[in-house]
């Protein structure tokens, strides 16, 4: 499937330079979708996508933390401030969605309810 105008448009690095490509790395999809929940740690977004896909989305420290660097070098994620839980490892480091992030994540979310449409009209979506 290719981007639409309107997604090359909102999908526009701030300095115009560069459109991102849909379809995302689920993976990727995934670490985005946790961080909408908040900022969160390389392990804690492990966690996160794990136990939001049950167990589907496997992220080995390899593919995790190359994942992370390429998001904040697109900048769609960008280091943060650990929050203030002095228990917490300060060797840690936090990561927050950005605008840009939460853009690239509604555009493939707009792109997948679209392929779940056409599946769904051609009766390809079964009950439950």
């Amino acid at each position: 499937m290719s981007v639409t105008c309107e997604q090359t448009r909102v999908l526009m690095r701030p300095s115009g330079l560069h459109a991102y490509d849909l379809p995302l790395n689920p993976r990727v999809f995934a670490i985005l979708m946790a961080l909408l929940e908040g900022a969160a740690h390389g392990y804690g977004l492990k966690q996160a996508v794990e136990k939001r896909s049950n167990g589907r989305v496997q992220l080995d420290p390899g593919s995790l933390y190359r994942s992370i660097a390429r998001m904040v070098d697109n900048g769609w994620i960008e280091p943060v401030d650990a929050p203030g839980d002095p228990d917490d490892d300060t060797r840690r480091r936090y990561y927050g969605l950005t605008d840009l992030g939460r853009r690239v994540a509604r555009a493939e979310a707009d792109r997948l309810r679209s392929l779940l449409d056409h599946a769904s009209e051609a009766e390809l979506l079964g009950e439950g």
